[in-house]
């Protein structure tokens, strides 16, 4: 391409100068900038790859969650392509629901910006070596996280790492193997680590310390069962009957080395500990201070009710100003209560729920007497911060529901309440499907979605843009790393340092498992953890484990409030004085989602028009 699409605001067009030229057609257009005037000035050159970023889409925040293709959430909507994952119908014509950040012809598209922009930079034609290396450092960076993004979705992709120009003979590439694929990512990562290193560090920008921890994230994911074949073939017969097995995994058997690297690489983040936030406790913190300390992590630095230096944890995000109305201000409005007016979206499971430890250490059993009775009191602390449940008090309702509920309490249930004449009716609450507001938009679950929402109740949900950003990268995310590596090679008491130093900040206990339990353990901390971050859908399928969590069906809660003798209520508000509440936990109608596992699902099937034009791209197995 001779000209580039001049789209960045933030570069005025006015600092090109355009000579007057009697020949119209040697005259420049005005809204574009030529691809050679791009790498002379060094303004533009930055320009050029700021917008590489764009790629990055509103990180996590679209409507759809992937959370909502794992056993986290259940989306309310229909149509939105879904349950062809969750169900296991995803095939090349129609291969469901793919966010924009995963969307193969996406990342293809970025990574041929930054092939440019590498290329250029290579040989600069501005004089800024600092701004030089800056630039190279970020464009490495951002190839290497979108070739990881395709890898996780599809295993084994084509490399290219060259521009092909307009008229080239051949544009079809085969398939390159896993091992290549890992080696060319970590490849990128080596580069752009040593080039950012020491440079100023700019929200939302790449550094030597995301480089790393992208490097330790994809190693990770190298090392795992899905990855090595001879485990892999060993639990899917899917898996083993295809004849590529070098797109999909390593066929060495040298998993120890594998474990190493990946330990290697996360240890490389964590010892750079100006990114740690309350990982130096002793003992475990209150569960108040632990609830606290989550919420500021998720808030990542950007809601003035949340401790500001927990945004040291986030290596990278994807930011949000009022200067652009972006899909990842909305939030809380896509995710939250009908009775607030938002739309439910990506609602929590009871699954999700149940896996959330008692603030002892011991798992919530609903076999237990004391549980089921009261199964939202001293849970790990974390759950209250990530999960809205019925009776948790939230911010102020709407001036036209709020004379319904003027103690502010999510309301989920089925509860009895007096009429007019003290006779016993029963009551739907606010936040269910049932509700007089916006019936429609209720959860199916009896939760709803709280992570990411800031708490600040000068924050209408339904009309508010909110400043949260979204996590890419946490320094969390590289100890669990490094710990999942440590228990693979048998280091467990260097595990178990490293997985009470996150439990005690979250307000739990310290855990004294070994072997499998430990195993299981760590994965559960993970899972709660990082909750709605786009990881259970990675971890679960490079464990292998998705039969029996992914393809679990989806339970949800069913609540009822009887009024105890003697007690009388006209406007419904939580209250055990009152009221006995008895919890019942359901399957989920298979009308609205009817989940099931096949092995395919292990990896997504390139679509037939990408096979149709790159007759070179070898399909996955099961399509």
């Amino acid at each position: 391409m001779k000209n580039l699409k001049y789209i960045l605001l933030s570069v005025s067009i006015s600092c090109i100068s355009v000579s007057c030229n009697d020949n119209f057609v040697n005259t420049s257009p005005l809204g574009e900038v030529s691809e050679t005037a791009v790498w002379q000035d060094a303004s533009l050159a930055q320009a050029f790859v700021y917008e590489i970023y764009n790629g990055f889409g509103v990180g996590g925040f679209y409507e759809q969650q992937m959370a909502s293709m794992t056993d986290e959430a259940l989306f309310t909507h229909p149509g939105r392509g879904i349950n062809t994952v969750t169900e296991a119908r995803s095939n090349p014509a129609d291969q469901g629901y793919i966010m924009d950040t995963y969307n193969y012809g996406n990342m293809y598209s970025r990574i041929r910006a930054t092939n440019i922009a590498i290329e250029n930079l290579k040989d600069p034609k501005f004089t800024n070596p600092l701004l030089v290396d800056q630039l190279l450092g970020e464009a490495y960076f951002l190839r290497a996280y979108y070739y990881h993004n395709l890898i996780r979705i599809y295993g084994a992709v084509p490399l290219i790492e060259t521009v092909y120009k307009l008229g080239e003979a051949d544009y079809t590439k085969e398939r390159n193997t896993f091992e290549e694929c890992i080696n060319f990512i970590v490849k990128d990562c080596d580069q752009a680590a040593i080039l950012l290193a020491g440079k100023a560090t700019t929200d939302g920008r790449a550094t030597d310390v995301a480089a790393l921890a992208l490097k330790a994230r994809i190693l990770t994911y190298a090392a795992s069962d899905l990855h090595d074949n001879t485990t892999a073939k060993s639990k899917s017969s899917i898996i083993s009957a295809y004849a590529n097995p070098e797109f999909l995994g390593y066929s060495s058997s040298n998993r120890v080395e594998r474990w190493q690297k990946a330990k290697d690489a996360a240890k490389a983040v964590i010892e750079n500990n100006s990114h740690a936030y309350k990982l130096d406790l002793a003992t475990a913190a209150t569960a108040a201070e632990g609830q606290a300390n989550y919420n500021a992590i998720a808030m990542g630095g950007g809601s003035k009710v949340a401790d500001i230096n927990a945004k040291k944890d986030l290596i990278l995000g994807r930011f949000f100003t009022d200067m652009k109305d972006e899909r990842g201000g909305y939030v809380g409005r896509d995710n939250g209560p009908n009775g607030y007016h938002n739309w439910s979206g990506n609602s929590p499971t009871q699954l999700l729920v149940d896996d959330y430890e008692l603030i002892s250490g011991v798992k919530f059993d609903w076999n237990n007497s004391n549980h089921k009775a009261s199964p939202y009191t001293n849970r790990d602390p974390r759950l209250y911060a990530t999960i809205l449940h019925d009776g948790s008090t939230w911010k102020p309702r709407t001036d036209d529901v709020k004379s319904r509920d003027p103690l502010n309490q999510i309301q989920t249930g089925q509860y009895e309440i007096n009429n007019n004449t003290g006779a016993k009716i029963v009551n739907y609450g606010l936040d269910t499907r049932n509700s007089p507001v916006e019936d429609w938009n209720g959860s199916y679950t009896g939760y709803y979605y709280r992570k990411f929402v800031d708490a600040n109740p000068a924050i209408v949900d339904q009309n508010t843009r909110q400043s949260i950003p979204w996590p890419m990268l946490r320094y969390t995310e590289a100890v669990l790393n490094y710990i999942e590596a440590c228990i693979e090679l048998g280091e467990e008491n260097e595990a178990k340092i490293w997985l009470n130093k996150i439990r005690f900040r979250a307000g739990m206990p310290a855990i004294t498992d070994s072997g499998q339990a430990l195993k299981d353990r760590y994965r559960n901390e993970r899972r709660i953890e990082l909750a709605y971050e786009e990881h259970r859908y990675f971890d679960a399928r490079r464990w292998m484990i998705a039969n029996e969590t992914l393809g679990r069906k989806v339970t949800y809660i069913s609540i009822f409030g009887s009024l105890k003798a003697g007690k009388t209520v006209n406007i419904y508000s939580y209250n055990t004085d009152n009221y006995t509440y008895s919890y019942t936990v359901n399957t989920i109608d298979p009308g609205i989602e009817n989940r099931s596992w096949n092995d395919k699902m292990y990896f997504t099937s390139f679509h037939r028009d990408e096979i149709n034009r790159n007759t070179k791209l070898v399909q996955n197995p099961g399509y």
